[in-house]
């Protein structure tokens, strides 16, 4: 994912730190359960007897059920998780459709897992995954958020990370929550309705993925700029026996 410059110049030893095993205490974490295990969730659930089906729910602004929270999460426009301030997953919005392709893939035994167990252990993965979490728990250079496009030289395919930072009411960190979304389709409706197209900008400093692989498509809004062809000058017809006017 391509980061922001801002994150690119942190110290690794300090974001390194971060413990994605979850060995600390969050003030909600549920003790006495393996974070890891597969059944974690209704244990977990079972043990604070938590609210659930048509158990109402009084939110600060709102009175719902947990069965209407789930069909609204399900129903939702992208793909959301949230991690708590030890580093434990917690929740995400489990698709309608179960063969459904996630972007960010989710599973629900996964819920309870550390960070470290969600994450593979490849490439920069656990480190990059770091860095956005220790960012956002330290409120780096007053950053609350952080916005990380996938590059994949698709002009159709926009895919987009963003991580924002949860505080609780008295500002302290909560933890992230993420959301992830192909902006494609938004941006294609927003074009073809307004009768505007997104183009590859060559001066640009940066996107030099999306501009060398770009798909243009002038008719969805998704269009490179194109240089104006060359008119070819008729030259008169000089061979004999011309008609005459």
């Amino acid at each position: 994912m391509a980061e922001p410059k801002w994150l690119q110049n942190m110290n690794s030893d300090e974001y390194l730190k971060e413990d994605f095993d979850a060995k600390g205490k969050s003030k909600y974490t549920i003790e006495g359960i393996d974070t890891n295990d597969p059944d974690w969730l209704d244990k977990a659930a079972k043990k604070v007897h938590a609210a659930e089906g048509d158990d109402y729910v009084k939110l600060d602004s709102g009175l719902l059920t947990v069965n209407q929270l789930n069909w609204m999460f399900r129903n939702t426009l992208g793909e959301m998780t949230f991690v708590d301030d030890n580093n434990q997953f917690l929740w995400y919005n489990r698709p309608v459709d179960p063969n459904y392709k996630m972007k960010a893939k989710r599973t629900p035994d996964q819920v309870g897992d550390t960070m470290k167990a969600v994450h593979p252990d490849i490439r920069e993965v656990i480190p990059t995954a770091k860095k956005v979490v220790h960012a956002l728990r330290e409120k780096q250079d007053g950053h609350d958020d952080v916005y990380m496009p996938v590059p994949n030289g698709n002009l159709k395919k926009l895919i987009l990370h963003y991580y924002k930072r949860v505080e609780d009411d008295n500002g302290n960190y909560a933890g992230i929550y993420e959301w992830v979304q192909d902006l494609y389709p938004l941006v294609k409706y927003f074009c073809e309705t307004t009768g505007q197209k997104l183009v590859v900008d060559d001066d640009a400093a940066t996107g030099a993925t999306y501009r060398r692989n770009s798909d243009p498509d002038a008719v969805s809004g998704a269009s490179k700029k194109k240089a104006p062809e060359e008119k070819k000058e008729e030259k008169p017809d000089t061979s004999t026996g011309a008609s005459e006017h």
